[in-house]
């Protein structure tokens, strides 16, 4: 057998006896909508690929796992709950409620359906970090009031870190949102991506 022959077998047997090493390190979960999935910019820009960067850069030996759904409400982030628990995350941040809020959905509806995760979750033996979200200021202010309060109350009673408001900071900034003033850029995503890690490295196995 010629020799170039030889270290190609070699080659194709090793591959066959070495399959891909399985990715161990705890998983930090992003769950959520469009500020999740990373709407209008590229997948590298959005913040569960920023949140891995910071991550490994710091040391810190966790695997970001990105499911967001543009357009997602709570009712639809509770549909896919079984593939979320599949991925048996160590860490939740769950990001859903800003879309049944800007579609003026009851309330309680919302409530319920994050509260249904945040049990689920925790059920599961994950940590959940809940997104504050908030609606601009020309909503029915007890609507507006009733909306803000939900994720405060949520926290409180089962526990949960609270990211006050997931875009602090960025939401109706030209500087850090897209044309729509809600949704990040490319730089709103850096921001979201600290506002983020000032809640969950405190949760953190320190590397």
């Amino acid at each position: 057998m010629k020799t170039a022959s030889l270290i190609s077998l070699m080659i194709f047997l090793t591959s066959i006896q070495s399959p891909p090493r399985r990715d161990s390190r705890p998983v930090i979960l992003a769950f959520g909508d469009s500020l999740t999935a990373g709407f209008g910019v590229r997948a590298t820009q959005a913040y569960p690929t920023l949140l891995q960067r910071k991550l490994d850069g710091l040391g810190y030996q966790y695997r970001v796992v990105a499911m967001g759904i543009s357009g997602d409400t709570s009712s639809g982030g509770r549909a896919r709950m079984k593939d979320a628990l599949q991925q048996r995350p160590t860490f939740v941040i769950l990001e859903l409620g800003a879309n049944d809020g800007l579609r003026g959905l009851p309330v309680a509806q919302m409530r319920s359906n994050l509260e249904g995760m945040i049990k689920d979750f925790q059920g599961a033996g994950a940590h959940v970090i809940l997104a504050g979200m908030t609606l601009p200021r020309t909503f029915n202010l007890a609507y507006l009031i009733s909306f803000e309060n939900a994720f405060r109350d949520l926290a409180k009673k089962y526990n949960t870190a609270l990211i006050p408001f997931f875009l602090e900071g960025v939401a109706a900034d030209p500087q850090y949102t897209l044309d729509d003033r809600i949704h990040p850029n490319a730089a709103g995503y850096v921001r979201v991506t600290d506002i983020v890690m000032k809640t969950l490295e405190p949760l953190l196995k320190k590397p």
